[in-house]
């Protein structure tokens, strides 16, 4: 008796114009949140990004589907950038540095806040997205604060909090009319993290597990 030979399957990979056309449909997506919300028209983000309707919908069943991965999206890209800074000169503070202002252009504070509004928090993509940056941003402060450059008396929660609340737009103001304020109010904010550290603060470090109990 001859043993049947296992059929090898061949596995299917997305057709570079496939990738693109999601790539699109995300930055487009990312672009029309910020500019008018999570419930902007999936129509209009299917314009903007040059596809068709389909298109749209083959990619991302629901609406849902397509916020969860533009933030994710934009998650990844600020700890690549943090990445990027540590790899070319080792500078944890300048790696800081990078992810506060990438955060900044990403528009972090606009597009979060849509988390706990349209969709489950606790789905896999979504934490393992949070868990990359909260972990990167852990390691780099360390790193920052062994090297003496970062005071002692902050933790990430401080990060987090100061970041959203800097590069949040005013009331009434739209995010992209701001943005010459953002990174200028951002680095002075970076700048009174140096050590040695010039007050003390009020408080103790605001740690991620605070933010989550708020």
């Amino acid at each position: 008796m001859q043993t049947a030979i296992p059929v090898q399957r061949k596995v299917t990979r997305p057709r570079a114009d496939a990738l693109r056309n999601r790539e699109r449909i995300v930055s487009a997506a990312r672009e029309m949140f910020v500019e008018h919300g999570p419930d902007v028209p999936l129509d209009e983000i299917a314009r903007r990004a040059g596809v068709g309707n389909a298109t749209v919908y083959r990619n991302f069943p629901d609406r849902d589907a397509l916020v969860r991965e533009v933030v994710c999206s934009v998650m990844d890209r600020t700890v690549a950038a943090a990445e990027t800074a540590l790899a070319e000169n080792g500078d944890a503070f300048e790696a800081l540095e990078r992810f506060v202002h990438s955060a900044a252009d990403e528009r972090i504070s606009a597009l979060c806040p849509m988390i706990s509004s349209t969709f489950d928090q606790n789905h896999p993509d979504l934490e393992a997205a949070r868990e990359r940056t909260e972990q990167m941003i852990a390691m780099v402060m360390e790193r920052a604060r062994a090297a003496g450059q970062l005071r002692a008396d902050v933790g990430v929660g401080d990060l987090m909090v100061a970041c959203a609340q800097l590069s949040r737009p005013p009331a009434g103001a739209g995010c992209l009319s701001v943005d010459r304020f953002v990174h200028r109010h951002l680095q002075l904010f970076l700048d009174g993290l140096r050590a040695p550290a010039r007050s003390e603060l009020p408080g103790t470090a605001v740690t991620l597990e605070d933010l989550r109990q708020v």
